[in-house]
């Protein structure tokens, strides 16, 4: 592995800078395509923004991502050719910074990039401007590492491996957020912004991710059954949702998929269901027809709480992580201040017994203050700012943007 102490010794060329204002050329960077999440949907609204941007990730499933984004003109790396590797490409993360680092972005004046692993890392022009949008820091190599290689979470084998490249790989991430590289980094969460100047040293501006209102229009019935949707991944917490249920005795319907699938299906009682990956529509149906919303793991920001909440449905969430920038207690759900059985239960019952009752109206309103929008107006803003921060015309980077975003733009200005 090449040493991170000197991460940007090669250089791409530096474009000049009157093309650039001429004719900016955009780049979007993204860790990789697998399936259609919260990162993915942020990265659709980005791409909106531009009139031809050009994508470049580490790796495009076929099939997997729809909308916008699958139209653009997508490079990726010497991974898309191995077979199979849609299935273990995540083993292969020591070897992630160097297949960032063949992406040839050289010739782009703008670099965006949405990262939760190593597309940050992409070596941009020396004349370019690079804002990159943290979802996270590499969580499973800094303040994670324990949920997804402590002991009982995997074979030691797999711990031992993970400690021994985790030196490398928090080093050249730290390196590569350096303003050589980035000249702007932005967090999805206030949450994320002290991952990043903890793992970092650096300040992050905090553009809030979106829920998408037009899905939630469903008239609320609610039944007797609880709600998690997401991914099985440590931090998801779902074991132990699914013990406070087991000890109450109460129905939840659990949507996804993931690692830790075999593990929870054998924790879980008779009261729990695991419903498997499901489409928006179907989940749609269930988020407007459950009690609640069980939110128990540490998430750095959180979309589902939000699409929860678009529903009318109260949220129950573990208080800390993006969820306090979110659930408002009392109001559109209950958090609860201890990551323990107990705890979780505690608040369940509160509900069950009628303590608190939420009006949907309220849950609903809470939503609206994390729109499309305006998430696109902040990054605007965001990419603006840097842009001139280097000592760019802002006048030359309008002509990047596409119809209905530009500086003069009534609902934009």
């Amino acid at each position: 592995m090449r040493s991170p102490a000197n991460p940007d010794k090669k250089r791409t060329k530096s474009p000049s800078p009157g093309a650039a204002n001429a004719n900016v050329r955009v780049a979007l960077v993204h860790d990789w395509l697998t399936g259609k999440r919260g990162g993915e949907y942020v990265l659709e609204a980005i791409a909106e923004l531009f009139v031809d941007p050009q994508l470049f990730t580490l790796l495009r499933v076929p099939g997997a991502i729809d909308g916008p984004i699958a139209r653009l003109k997508c490079t990726t790396t010497w991974l898309q050719a191995v077979p199979g590797a849609a299935k273990f490409y995540r083993h292969l993360l020591p070897l992630m910074p160097q297949m960032i680092e063949t992406l040839d972005v050289g010739d782009y004046d703008l670099v965006v990039s949405s990262s939760h692993c190593v597309a940050k890392g992409v070596r941009k022009a020396s004349g370019a401007v690079h804002v990159s949008y943290v979802h996270a820091p590499m969580r499973y190599m800094w303040d994670r590492f324990e949920d997804y290689f402590g002991p009982g979470k995997a074979p030691m084998a797999v711990r031992a491996a993970a400690m021994s490249v985790r030196p490398y790989l928090t080093a050249w991430d730290r390196a590569v957020t350096s303003v050589e590289r980035v000249d702007r980094l932005l967090a999805n969460s206030a949450f994320t912004a002290e991952q990043i100047r903890r793992a970092y040293g650096r300040e992050a501006n905090v553009v809030h991710p979106f829920v998408d209102l037009t899905r939630f229009d469903r008239r609320r019935t609610p039944g007797e059954f609880y709600l998690m949707v997401g991914a099985f991944a440590p931090n998801k917490r779902i074991d132990l949702a699914i013990e406070a249920f087991n000890r109450l005795a109460l129905p939840l319907v659990v949507v996804g998929q993931g690692q830790d699938e075999a593990r929870l299906r054998e924790m879980a009682g008779a009261t729990v269901k695991f419903a498997g990956p499901l489409a928006n529509p179907a989940i749609d149906e269930l988020y407007s027809s459950a009690r609640a919303f069980v939110f128990p793991g540490v998430e750095d920001f959180g979309i589902t709480p939000l699409e929860a909440m678009a529903s009318g449905l109260p949220v129950i969430a573990y208080a800390a992580g993006g969820a306090l920038e979110t659930v408002v207690d009392g109001e559109s759900g209950i958090l609860f201040r201890e990551p323990t059985v107990e705890s979780l239960a505690q608040a369940i019952e509160r509900i069950e017994a009628k303590g608190i009752v939420f009006e949907e109206e309220r849950v609903r309103a809470r939503s609206r203050a994390f729109t499309r929008d305006l998430f696109q107006r902040r990054m605007l803003d965001e990419i603006r700012g840097a842009w001139v921060q280097a000592g760019r015309s802002p006048r030359g980077l309008e002509g990047a943007f596409a119809d209905g975003f530009s500086q003069g733009d009534a609902n934009f200005a």
